[in-house]
């Protein structure tokens, strides 16, 4: 078990993909970010524990986490083949056909968020996720795309910009 727990961080860490890391395009990043999102959401309540109970990031079950699973649900198989893209390839066809894989890639992509996060992040975390409850989880992960795409162009310029996700995005089209 350790040794495949191990090949599977392999296989998602840019690090270990082939020599030339693809981008993603927006819709395979708001695939990952889909699956991730489940995991986030717990485990940002469980570090933002000064929240009220009440707080949607810290309920565990409920109708806001529930429509997020859903769609990680339908999201998988496209956030698999987003993940295959960026691994070794006789890692990825080896593990993420298996059922081990998502259960085990999710929540280590979700520690790769949350582990970032201060307690003093935790109020605006929480008027966040109350301002982007009522949508729906695909509009929720094209914003974060949107918002990576935005912040590694400003990046690209020149422009300081701290905290910038190491999630291979393709740049946004310009219109």
């Amino acid at each position: 078990m350790k040794r495949l727990v191990f090949a599977l961080l392999l296989a998602t860490m840019p690090g270990a993909a082939l020599a030339q890391t693809p981008c993603l395009s927006a819709a395979e990043a708001e695939a990952i970010m889909l699956v991730a999102f489940p995991d986030i959401i717990r485990e940002t309540g469980r570090v933002c524990t000064t929240l009220p109970a009440s707080s949607l990031v810290r309920r565990s079950s409920g109708p806001f986490i529930a429509r997020y699973e859903a769609e990680a649900d339908r999201a998988w198989p496209a956030a698999r083949d987003a993940i295959a893209k960026l691994s070794d390839p006789r890692i990825a066809l080896l593990l993420l056909q298996s059922d081990y894989a998502r259960p085990l890639i999710a929540p280590l992509m979700a520690l790769q968020v949350v582990g970032r996060i201060q307690p003093s992040d935790c109020p605006t975390i929480d008027r966040i996720v109350a301002l982007i409850e009522p949508l729906p989880p695909r509009n929720t992960a094209g914003i974060v795309v949107v918002s990576v795409q935005h912040l590694k162009a400003e990046k690209a310029r020149g422009n300081t910009v701290a905290g910038v996700p190491d999630l291979p995005v393709c740049a946004a089209r310009r219109r």
